[in-house]
Formats: C-alpha cells, sequence, structure tokens
C-alpha cells in the first residue's frame, strides 16, 4: 500500500488558496476503516516541511471529527495516522465535508462527501496513480538487461503515450475548470512549452536557446500574489530548483536568481518574506566556500532597506551586524591587517609579508580539532605546501602564554607564531573566530582566495590556483 499519496515524479498536487477567517470555522469529519480507539493527526504542507495542527480521538467505529472555530488556511492538508502513513485532502473554502477511507488503500477507497474539490481531487489521483503504476512496470522492463531492444523501445514510446495523456487531462481540466482549485494546481507546476529552435545566422541550431527560453519562462504559471503557494511543497520546490540547477553556481548568480525570485513574491506579503527568509537563512548556513555572500546580499537588499516587516528591531540588529562582519571578510576581499607579538615579543604584520600566498591560521592549544589540524598542516607546509612559496601567520587565540608556547615547541612550529596574549587586539571579532581552527588563503595581495578550508584540501586548492594565475600570464 502506499502510503503517499503524491508521486514523487510528479509535482501536479500542490497548491494553496488562504481563505477570510469567518465565524462558521471547519468541521471535517474523518472515518478510517480498519483503525479504531487510537488518535489522528491533522497537518498540512508549508514549504519543504509539514507540521501538525491538531490531534483527535479516533473512535471504536474508526470515526474522528476535526473542528474549530476559525478558518483553516487553505491548501493542502494531510490526515496522519499514529504510524506515521497518511492520506491528504485539499481545504478550501468550503470546510464542511468528509472523507471516508480505509488502510489497505486510501485512493481507492476515498468516499468524499459535501465537497466538489476534494472529489476531482481524488478523480485526478486515482488517473495519476493508474499512470504512475503502469510507468513503473514499463521502467522496469527498460532496465531489465534481458530485455529485447524492440521492447525498449515499445516501452519507450508507451511512457511518451501515457505522459501526453497526463498532459492532456491536465489541459482538458482547466480549459473546462478554469476557476477551480485542481486548476491553479495544475498551472502553479506546469512547466514551459519550448518552441521550436530558432536557426542561428551561420545556419546551426542555437544550442542555449532550450535552456534560456526554460529558464525565462519557468515561472510564468506560477501566480506569487496567491498565498496558497504557502502551504504546498510546490512554491519551496520550484524556487530550490530555479536557483540550484537553473543557476550557474557562483555566489553573484545565486544572488540574481533569489533577488529575481523575491522580486517576484512581493506580490504577496507572505510569499516575499517567505522567500526572503529562507534564501537569507540558507546561505548563512550554507557548508560552501563563499556561498556567505549571498547572504550580505539578502541582508543588503531587503533588510538594510526596511522590506523585513515580520523582523523586530533586535532580529534586525543581529542581522545586520552579521553581515557588517562577513562583508569584509568575502572571497575576493582583502583581508584585514594584523599587528601582533610572536614568542619573542616582536611585532608581526601580516601586510609585510610577501610570499606569493598566505595561510592565515587561527588556532587554540586547547582546541581537541587544533591539536589534530595544526600539526597536520605543519607536515604540509614543511613538505608540499613550502614548495609553492607559502607562509603561514599562525594567530593564537588562547591568551595563556605558557600553553601556546609548549604547544608550539612540542609540535616544532616553525613558522610565524603570533597571539594577543594582553587582549589589546579585536581580531576575534574582526575575523568571525567562534571556533577554532580557522583557516583564510591569502594571495601576495592579502586578498582571500579561500577560507574555511579543510587542510587536507590546501593542497589541491593551490595548484588549482596556480594553474589559473599561469593561464592569465
Amino acid at each position: 500500500m502506499r502510503t503517499k499519496l503524491f508521486l514523487a515524479a510528479i509535482c501536479f498536487f500542490c497548491n494553496y488558496t488562504a481563505w477570510a477567517t469567518n465565524s462558521k470555522g471547519y468541521l471535517i469529519k474523518v472515518k478510517v476503516n480498519g483503525l479504531k480507539d487510537t488518535v489522528l493527526m491533522l497537518g498540512n504542507h508549508f514549504g519543504d516541511k509539514q507540521y501538525v495542527t491538531d490531534t483527535v480521538r479516533i473512535d471504536s467505529k474508526g470515526q474522528a471529527i476535526f473542528s474549530g472555530n476559525e478558518k483553516l488556511n487553505g491548501g493542502i492538508y494531510l490526515a496522519i495516522l499514529p504510524n506515521k502513513k497518511y492520506f491528504e485532502f485539499l481545504v478550501t473554502e468550503n470546510q464542511e465535508f468528509s472523507l471516508e477511507t480505509d488502510t489497505l488503500d486510501f485512493i481507492y477507497s476515498m468516499k468524499v462527501k459535501d465537497s466538489k474539490d476534494n472529489m476531482l481531487f481524488y478523480d485526478y489521483l486515482k488517473f495519476i496513480d493508474d499512470k504512475g503504476r503502469k510507468m513503473e512496470q514499463l521502467k522496469r522492463i527498460i532496465e531489465r538487461k534481458e530485455t529485447p531492444k524492440d521492447s525498449i523501445e515499445l516501452a519507450k514510446k508507451t511512457g511518451g503515450e501515457i505522459d501526453t495523456q497526463v498532459k492532456n487531462y491536465k489541459k482538458d481540466f482547466i480549459a473546462k475548470n478554469p476557476k477551480n482549485f485542481l486548476s491553479d494546481i495544475f498551472l502553479a507546476s506546469t512547466d514551459p512549452e519550448i518552441p521550436e529552435i530558432p536557426v542561428l545566422s551561420n545556419g546551426r541550431k542555437d544550442s542555449t536557446f532550450q535552456f534560456n527560453y526554460y529558464r525565462k519562462h519557468y515561472f510564468d504559471n506560477m501566480n506569487f500574489a496567491n498565498d496558497w503557494l504557502l502551504r504546498t511543497p510546490i512554491l519551496h520546490g520550484r524556487i530550490k530548483n530555479y536557483v540550484e540547477n537553473l543557476t550557474f553556481q557562483i555566489p553573484d548568480s545565486i544572488s540574481k536568481s533569489c533577488i529575481e525570485i523575491c522580486d517576484k513574491a512581493k506580490a504577496n506579503k507572505e510569499i516575499f518574506k517567505y522567500c526572503v527568509v529562507y534564501f537569507t537563512s540558507n546561505y548563512e548556513k550554507s557548508n560552501i566556500m563563499g556561498m556567505d555572500a549571498v547572504f550580505v546580499d539578502m541582508v543588503e537588499k531587503y533588510y538594510k532597506t526596511n522590506q523585513a516587516f515580520w523582523a523586530d528591531s533586535v532580529t534586525l540588529f543581529k542581522i545586520k551586524d552579521r553581515s557588517d562582519k562577513l562583508k569584509p571578510l568575502l572571497l575576493g576581499k582583502t583581508a584585514p591587517n594584523l599587528t601582533l607579538k610572536d614568542t619573542t615579543g616582536t611585532y608581526q604584520t601580516l601586510y609585510n609579508l610577501k610570499n606569493r600566498f598566505t595561510i592565515l591560521a587561527f588556532w587554540d592549544p586547547d582546541c581537541s580539532h587544533c591539536k589534530k589540524e595544526i600539526p597536520k598542516l605543519y607536515s604540509e607546509f614543511s613538505g608540499g605546501i613550502n614548495a609553492k612559496d607559502v607562509q603561514v601567520y599562525a594567530v593564537c587565540t588562547e591568551t595563556e602564554r605558557k600553553k601556546w608556547v609548549e604547544f608550539i615547541q612540542k609540535e616544532k612550529l616553525n613558522w610565524i607564531n603570533v597571539a594577543d596574549i594582553e587582549l589589546q587586539n579585536p581580531f576575534r571579532s574582526i575575523y568571525d573566530i567562534h571556533s577554532t581552527p580557522v583557516l583564510y588563503i591569502l594571495d601576495k595581495n592579502k586578498k582571500i582566495l579561500a577560507k574555511r578550508i579543510p587542510v587536507e584540501k590546501i593542497g589541491e586548492f593551490l595548484d588549482r590556483q596556480i594553474s589559473i594565475e599561469n593561464k592569465r600570464k
């Protein structure tokens, strides 16, 4: 038995319409044959997650009632069984209806009363489930090694015909029911149809046309003015696909795509809020080097221009402060200068180093990870890395001189070792040091080439950087 009503490969079942609250509230009667004397949870989609909004008892006859004095926000909801299996249904303007199904098969056992939207929804689910089963059979035929070539071709042809049937179903439904909730669902998840590829002046077809056209028209059927998108999987899936798969994966391009989407989302304040918060949070937490630039761009574009209406003064201060700290440390920026004392009390200035590359390392002798990584870095430095004209400017974040010196002597760290024993330098704040070790790679002009990079990746990175520089000469 299938536990989900939506086929993963066909994102047609995703929509949401927010309806005005009125005094009637909601009354949804649910009967699940094969289930009794337990609980049933009511949940809903939101972005890429699902949330439980209510829990009720199922009686000895398998009956349960979800009710409330205020209407639910419309969208795709879930009736969740104790074993975490669930079936989905639509919540629209009419919020007084009944659903009856069976644990053996949620889809084909479903009986709907007093909800035309859910009747149509389950008609479609039955149709698409049948087509999905046939597609799975065809896939198995194609993937079998012993399947004859002509049978594979026939299976592919049949699969194409099924795909056409699904598309025609949607088009026919939309034509007959232009204002129906399901029509919004179908339109919201419809990809643009790409016209014939034009021929260039040299007589060849434009090889970039299909991708560029698809990307340009990707959101043509997405009505950002409707908040129903928030309580479906489709909004998150579409924007994620656009940014991660239809955008060149460099910070500038990603920022441009994020801002493009957020500006479209201004048609509805709640969708705008969701998009801005999602992109800002996602790229602040990204583990991919350099993507913090997207976070900074989002803060500059929306939070610093008073467009983040949902953020209170404390939140605004924190997020702006975080952005201000990260901005000078983005890839391509010139690293802030440091002048700190070495073990002899002599000042050593970062900008005075003239090597082709500088590794700026922040570490703590009490840090268990540093105890492994710093000796590993020295091993690399004294071997292959040093051959590439590299110097290490190692900054100890600890204030106990004895621990610092003892570690240097024990590991024989013969590079520039500095510290701020007297706590007179704000480098921890300047370089956003919250944990250790933290490594930066700088070029001869102290421009940041890489940061927070694992020791084992440094040699490979420097080789690639040298290759790039040699090609530019």
